[in-house]
């Protein structure tokens, strides 16, 4: 006789959890739960264990290098370092080398020798030099624009700019919305005018520029405020906005340096460089 015909069909068959290949099933991910949760608490216990032992120990060697008769600040620089160290350790990237900085391969000596050789040039009579050392650094970190720019302020003086700020009573709590506007990058003829701003920003790094508070005459900003940048940001600024007029001038190492390294003569401009003999 044959066996009789269960009442319901057996249960299907659960995959063990550490067996990958099948389908990932809500069943699964809620049974392995158990075993996910038993695994945070033990790493964050070993990680709580390791971070009490680690402090317990820095707090030793603290302790005992105050007792030795080592200055504090020294002890707690040590025990800082070891801080650092074995926490780099723990996230793997304990690269001394890497997060060390390299050294530039000059040293003290030659620095203060450097330094005694200006301070002897500076008291030789007969030393004279009409070049600044910093003129040919210069040239080199100078766009062909800006070089533009810079013969431009010095055969038209200082020019006017403005800042435009948002209007607030009495001043409190005005939000400055855009700096620096003028016509310099215009009218000096420069390629690219929208990196007229940067190109003023490098000059300036240089020492060669300078943003003064000081007005130049008040009818010059009327062609200023007009243009449409700065009418642009009068309309960011929103209700009642603030213009503040000021100007952007040479300053007394940007005049020289002009004087020096620029054709700033109209006929030697356009005629160029002398070609080579």
């Amino acid at each position: 006789m044959s066996d009789p015909l269960p009442d319901h069909e057996p249960a299907p068959v659960e995959a063990p959890l550490d067996d990958l290949s099948g389908p990932i099933t809500v069943n699964r991910v809620v049974r392995a739960a158990p075993g996910m949760v038993r695994l945070a608490a033990l790493s964050w216990w070993h990680l709580t264990e390791w971070t009490a032992r680690t402090t317990i120990d820095s707090g030793r060697d603290l302790v005992a290098a105050l007792a030795s008769g080592a200055r504090p600040s020294e002890a707690v620089r040590e025990a800082t370092a070891d801080l650092r160290r074995i926490g780099r350790q723990a996230m793997g990237t304990d690269d001394g080398e890497a997060l060390r900085p390299q050294p530039s391969g000059v040293t003290t000596e030659q620095l203060h020798a450097r330094g005694a050789e200006l301070l002897y040039r500076s008291a030789d009579v007969w030393y004279s030099s009409d070049i600044h050392p910093a003129y040919e650094r210069i040239l080199d970190e100078l766009a062909p624009d800006e070089a533009r720019i810079l013969r431009f302020l010095a055969t038209e003086g200082p020019q006017p700019s403005v800042d435009v700020r948002t209007g607030r009573p009495f001043g409190i709590g005005s939000e400055l919305v855009a700096s620096g506007l003028s016509m310099i990058g215009l009218r000096s003829g420069v390629r690219d005018l929208a990196r007229a701003n940067a190109y003023q920003n490098n000059l300036f790094r240089l020492g060669l520029i300078w943003f003064s508070r000081e007005e130049v005459d008040p009818v010059r900003y009327q062609v200023v405020e007009v243009q449409p940048d700065v009418a642009e940001a009068i309309k960011r600024a929103g209700r009642l906005p603030r213009v503040v007029r000021r100007s952007i001038h040479l300053t007394p190492f940007g005049e020289d340096f002009c004087r020096t390294c620029l054709p700033i003569d109209e006929a030697a401009f356009w005629r160029g460089p002398e070609p080579a003999r």
